[in-house]
């Protein structure tokens, strides 16, 4: 089945099988902008603008997807940020939350991953990265560590993506999201509606 044809709520030739919930609003742009210009005290969605993160993966292979905008509050620092850490030619990683966090942390995996593959005469897999990882930054919990940050690439298993955050989650996952903007929860939107298909 076509996935971009089930992304029309107004198909009349879904069998009862086939269908699937939509969110209750069929433009997220528009249920968005309702709450943005909302002056109300009782709107409890504060939008903040921040980095955008996807990856999705497939039987081939990891897509990955980040912007390049790094933000200090309102103000825009730069919009020419790398937001995608190599830390081998094999695995990458994506940075949202602190800067400084997810690239020291992601620089110290890549020397881990080094001393790995000398030690062993062997690449180190996605799943036992994210593990190095996540055990590293989960010895700073609670200490105010920002990093969210996906881990991916191809092993002896095939494609791997997992998803590490400041307190030591792990995740694997077929498909991430991670980020504060208005972008995410619009990309959100339309993921919940393309994994369905799958």
């Amino acid at each position: 089945m076509d996935c971009g044809s089930l992304l029309t709520p107004d198909r009349e030739d879904m069998t009862e099988e086939e269908s699937f919930e939509y969110l209750p609003h069929t433009d997220p742009a528009t249920f968005v902008a309702e709450f943005q210009k909302s002056t109300s005290a009782d709107n409890k969605i504060k939008f903040h603008t921040g980095t955008t993160t996807l990856g999705f993966k497939f039987k081939e292979g990891v897509i990955i997807a980040v912007d390049s905008r790094a933000t200090a509050g309102s103000y825009i620092a730069s919009q020419t940020v790398k937001k995608v850490i190599e830390i081998n030619p094999y695995l990458l990683g994506t940075m949202a939350g602190g800067a400084a966090d997810c690239s020291f942390w992601e620089r110290l995996l890549a020397k881990q991953c080094r001393i790995y593959q000398l030690r062993n005469r062997e690449r180190i897999s996605v799943a036992a990265a994210s593990k190095i990882l996540s055990n590293m930054v989960y010895q700073y919990k609670g200490m105010g560590l920002s990093m969210g940050t996906m881990v991916c690439g191809w092993d002896k298993r095939g494609p791997g993506l997992y998803y590490v955050d400041s307190d030591g989650q792990r995740t694997l996952t077929t498909c991430s999201v991670s980020g504060l903007d208005l972008l995410t929860l619009m990309v959100s939107w339309i993921l919940v509606t393309v994994t369905k298909c799958q």
